[in-house]
């Protein structure tokens, strides 16, 4: 079984709805003009472009994915060794955006990313993100039985090995 963990969008949510903007009045531009066509593919891309993870249990191996367009998935696939460990990490990240008077739009998302790490305790990708520390506690531990992996790494919240 192959789960996709959605974790963020690639131009943030500014660019994200500039993007869903722009693919929504290339649609309607398309029956007047042929750049139509540019808005849609260029809104597409701005609009629908996002990381996630794939997990396959079966065979025990990890993909983190750009989905181009949505849809269009990259990346190689990792196998998952029984010397590997998962952690939890606090995310606080800010997006920016500033308009053409000089204001500022700031966008805060907090919120725990289950992580995994090779045996030199070093971040290898996010496997997951949670909008608590409970759930990610609880998500940790699934993820460690289905995976069989080590799960006695402690973190403090928030830093970086």
């Amino acid at each position: 079984m192959i789960t996709n963990n959605k974790l963020d969008k690639s131009f943030g949510p500014v660019g994200t709805t500039a993007g869903i903007v722009m693919f929504v009045v290339g649609i309607i531009t398309i029956f007047s003009s042929f750049y139509g066509l540019i808005l849609i593919v260029l809104g597409a891309f701005v609009g629908f472009t996002s990381t996630s993870t794939f997990i396959d249990f079966e065979q025990k191996r990890i993909k983190f994915s750009n989905n181009i367009f949505g849809f269009i998935t990259t990346g190689k696939w990792i196998p998952v060794e029984s010397s590997m460990k998962i952690g939890i990490e606090e995310s606080n990240v800010t997006w920016s955006a500033f308009s053409r008077g000089n204001r500022s739009l700031d966008i805060e998302q907090k919120d725990f990313r289950i992580l995994l790490f090779d045996s030199d305790n070093r971040e290898m990708l996010t496997l997951m993100k949670t909008g608590s520390m409970e759930s990610a506690e609880g998500e940790k531990e699934s993820l460690c039985t289905q995976l069989g992996l080590f799960t006695d790494l402690k973190l403090p919240v928030g830093d970086q090995p």
